[in-house]
């Protein structure tokens, strides 16, 4: 089994940076994939950023990309998400997810940490 925990989040105000964290444990061998998304109130979860467990090759919605990266620390069995330039309207819950073999889709999930961005 994987479990995954996030954190870093916080509040923070409009043009500044976080970062976070999500750390794996379990049987962390079987992700391919780990992927961040974000959910605000009233709105559809969104994908934001996957990166290969292992390998190269990271992919970013259009909403983000040039101002957020994913990176992954396999020692630590931890995926981090740089945001920068942060804006109010990135405010939501962050989650992470693994997709773990033998399934195709992103089936393991963090509970969340809220990022508050004030103007």
């Amino acid at each position: 089994q994987v479990q995954l925990v996030e954190s870093g989040g916080g509040l923070v105000q409009a043009g500044g940076s976080l970062r976070l964290s999500c750390a794996a444990s379990g049987r962390t061998g079987c992700i391919q994939f780990v992927g961040w998304f974000r959910q605000a109130p009233g709105k559809e979860r969104e994908f934001i950023a996957t990166i290969r467990w292992s390998g190269s090759g990271t992919v970013y919605s259009d909403s983000v990309k040039g101002r957020f990266t994913i990176t992954r620390d396999n020692a630590k069995n931890t995926v981090y998400l740089q945001m920068n330039s942060l804006q109010p309207e990135d405010t939501a819950v962050y989650y992470c997810a693994a997709q773990v073999s033998p399934a195709y889709d992103y089936n393991r999930w963090g509970q969340g940490t809220q990022v508050t961005v004030s103007s």
